[in-house]
C-alpha cells in the first residue's frame, strides 16, 4: 500500500498530536518518584550476561549495548541516520527508558521517511511462488525477529521458522529474577515487554 500526499500530511498530523500527548505523560515515566522507586536498582541484567544469553531490543539496550537490527540498513534505516537508542544502568528503569526514547525516535524516523519519500510506484513486486531459501532479521518493538523460509515452487512453504524477540529475551529472567521480592516480579517480568503467546511451544 502506497502514501500519497494527503496521506502524507494526515500521518504528520496524527504524529503531531501524538508528540504532544506523549510529552504530557513522558515526564511521569522519567521522573515520577513511585516509578523510580518500583525500577531503579530492579531486574538487573549486567552488560556481559546481556550479551551472553542473547538478549535483544531494549531488554539488550538497557544493558548498555548498541546493537539493533535496523543498524543493518535494511528498507530505508540506512538513509535515515538511524541510530540505537542506548541506557546504561542494566535495570527495568533503564529499559523504560529505552522503549520512552524509542517512541520518540519512531515519531523523528516516520517524519524523516516522510520528507524523504519519493515518487513512483512501490520498488518491489511479489509474484510467484520461487523456490529456494532465505532468512530475514528485522527490528521489532520488543527486539529483533528471524524468520527462515524455504520455499518448493508452490502456493505452500516447505519451511517456515520464526524466532520472536520474547523468547530471545525470557532467558534473561534466569539472571534478573533470583532473589528479587515478591512484589518485584512482575515488575521485573515486565520490563522484557513479553508476548506470552509469541513463547508458547
Amino acid at each position: 500500500y502506497d502514501i500519497d500526499a494527503e496521506m502524507a500530511c494526515e500521518v504528520r498530523r496524527k504524529m503531531d498530536t501524538f508528540k504532544k500527548a506523549l510529552d504530557a505523560v513522558a515526564p511521569v515515566f522519567m521522573r515520577d518518584y513511585t516509578v523510580k522507586t518500583r525500577t531503579v536498582e530492579k531486574g538487573i541484567l549486567p552488560k556481559e550476561e546481556a550479551w551472553k544469553l542473547g538478549a535483544v531490543g531494549p531488554t539488550l539496550r538497557g544493558s548498555g549495548w548498541a546493537y539493533d537490527a535496523r543498524m543493518l540498513g535494511y528498507s530505508a534505516y540506512g538513509e535515515l541516520g538511524f541510530e540505537p537508542v542506548v541506557e546504561h544502568g542494566c535495570d527495568c528503569y533503564a529499559r523504560t527508558l529505552v522503549r520512552l526514547r524509542e517512541v520518540y525516535q519512531s515519531v523523528e524516523l516516520v517524519l524523516k521517511a516522510l520528507d524523504g519519500m519519493p515518487d513512483g510506484e512501490i520498488a518491489v513486486k511479489v509474484t510467484g511462488f520461487p523456490e529456494g531459501e532465505g532468512i530475514i532479521r528485522v527490528e521489532q518493538p520488543r527486539g529483533e525477529l528471524v524468520e527462515y523460509a524455504r520455499g518448493n515452487g508452490t502456493v505452500h512453504l516447505e519451511r517456515l521458522k520464526v524466532r520472536t524477540p520474547t523468547f530471545a529475551n525470557i532467558p534473561t529472567l534466569l539472571v534478573m529474577l533470583p532473589g528479587c521480592e515478591l512484589a518485584d516480579v512482575p515488575v521485573i517480568t515486565l520490563s522484557i515487554d513479553p508476548c506470552i503467546a509469541c513463547t508458547e511451544r
